[in-house]
């Protein structure tokens, strides 16, 4: 075909160098061509297109999973424990002194009104922090999104415990219609946008849809009162979408798998036999002159009723199959690596060395400290700073005037850490490093999941206590006399210690 580029080239020079161009381009990515054995599948739509056709069905599936399959059940509790954890996320306060120094009374107040909040905060009063806070990651994950109102000052109705005029409502995203869109009104998929495709506002229904209830009337709720917290993986994507969109087909197919054998090996653990039969001569012509026989079956039984060219069989099964653990946990590993979690939490496979098991906690780790922070900067540091605001306007609380004013809202939040899988051998390792500079012992603590200024309070009173009543135990390391001590370690030579006549040992040469 060269005879035909040299006549292209040579009427149309600038035709020539595009077919080269595309040719060349056509050469380098091989992926970019369809053929029979690559489909090269192609998304041309935009984030918002994508959620507007199928954020709706992903989420419903996800929760008719969440509802009755498992794996699904036994994944969103595994994130539950490890992104959120049983006491929620933790607060510290960390407000400063003007001289940059820790306001440790007014910390201990603001925590301890805080704790007195988190008792009750919903508008519904039937959730604590914690289980509020588990609901809304569950949700965010399984439906894609979660909305929370921030419901502050007084209202009819609502009435606060502690004291703080502070409330949460959250919200499933049916709440939000994903089918409200007005470009005129620069109203996108329920919310209003400004030029730069900042929310302003939300339209949010009055009730629940498909509800007993619903009345399809909608109110408009202010961005800055709005918490909207989503699973996206594309720019520009207003609203979120299901974790486990890209896992679906899989799981699914996997539950009708796993239910087809279930069923395979319930049919061929009810026994079967069956008699065959003999030379038809043998037999009356009227099959109901025949008698009824019955086999009287005991364990080495010797059956000797059969008639002339009958035989005894059974039906046999291969089910269980021996194939299906093996299948199941491979499906399980791809599986796991689209949401997040490592393969063994999924499984509930703990089978391995200790460096193993420690390099796949490792590596999960990584993928749930990414969802902490997530939850942190979009839920637990907002409702955080506008309880304290409120906490300050209803005078709960009032600032003391040596503390910095910047430092006001500073404060740690404190997510599920990753366990220990030898707690000996995590906490020489914590040793090592607090005594080579590299950590403190305020790290160590939060390592193990608690408060340092709890520990060390707590650790205080049980010390003093056991001195006043005269207990002693090596727990505490100033009666610590073992080895542990490398100031009173012996090394091999020296001679044991002796006792200088006042009262006092000296070491030994």
């Amino acid at each position: 075909m060269r005879w035909l580029e040299d006549l292209i080239e040579s009427i149309s020079p600038g035709w020539s160098r595009a077919r080269e161009q595309n040719r060349l381009l056509i050469r380098a990515y091989e992926a970019a061509n369809p053929s029979r054995t690559h489909k090269a599948k192609r998304e041309g739509r935009t984030a918002n297109q994508q959620v507007a056709s199928g954020g709706v069905s992903l989420r419903e599936q996800a929760r008719w999973l969440d509802a009755n399959h498992d794996l699904v059940i036994g994944t969103l509790d595994k994130l539950e424990e490890r992104v959120v954890g049983p006491r929620g996320i933790v607060v510290e306060p960390q407000p400063l002194t003007r001289d940059g120094k820790l306001a440790d009374k007014f910390a201990k107040e603001l925590r301890r009104l805080w704790a007195e909040w988190s008792i009750s905060p919903d508008v519904t009063g039937q959730y604590s922090r914690p289980v509020l806070e588990r609901l809304m990651l569950r949700t965010w994950l399984r439906d894609g999104e979660v909305f929370t109102q921030l419901v502050s000052g007084k209202v009819s109705g609502l009435q606060s415990a502690s004291g703080v005029p502070f409330w949460l409502e959250a919200m499933e995203p049916d709440f939000v219609p994903l089918s409200a869109t007005n470009p005129a009104a620069d109203l996108n998929q329920g919310i209003y946008l400004n030029e730069w495709g900042r929310p302003l506002r939300y339209q949010v229904y009055k009730s629940l849809p498909r509800a007993q209830f619903f009345t399809g009337e909608t109110k408009d709720i202010p961005a800055e009162n709005m918490l909207h917290l989503k699973f996206t993986r594309r720019l520009h994507q207003l609203r979120g979408v299901s974790m486990l969109a890209g896992v679906l087909i899989r799981i699914s197919a996997l539950k009708e798998y796993e239910d087809s054998e279930m069923t395979a090996a319930r049919i061929a653990a009810a026994l079967g036999m069956y008699i065959k039969k003999g030379d038809g001569q043998s037999y009356p012509t009227d099959s109901g002159s025949e008698e009824d026989r019955e086999l009287d079956i005991q364990p080495g039984i010797i059956f000797d009723d059969l008639r002339p060219g009958e035989d005894v069989g059974m039906i046999k099964s291969d089910r269980p199959n021996a194939n299906l653990e093996s299948f199941r946990n491979g499906q399980l590993r791809a599986f796991s690596a689209g949401v997040r979690v490592s393969y063994s939490s999924v499984a509930r496979d703990y089978n391995g060395t200790y460096s193993a098991q420690r390099q796949e906690l490792v590596e999960s780790t990584d993928g749930y400290q990414i969802l902490q922070d997530c939850f942190v900067s979009s839920v637990s540091r907002r409702i955080y700073r506008q309880f304290l605001r409120m906490a300050i306007l209803s005078g709960k609380v009032t600032v003391p005037r040596n503390v910095d004013p910047d430092s006001l809202y500073n404060a740690v939040y404190l997510a599920p850490v990753m366990p220990w899988i030898d707690p000996k051998k995590e906490a020489e390792g914590w040793k090592m490093q607090i005594r080579g500079g590299a950590a403190t012992e305020g790290d160590w603590v939060r390592a193990s999941g608690r408060n340092p200024d709890d520990v060390k309070r707590r650790r205080k009173a049980e010390i003093d206590e056991n001195k006043e009543l005269g207990l002693i135990y090596d727990t505490d390391p100033a009666n610590d006399k073992g080895g542990s001590n490398a100031q009173n370690e012996q090394k091999p030579g020296d001679e044991p210690a002796k006792d200088d006549g006042k009262g006092k040992s000296k070491p030994g040469k």
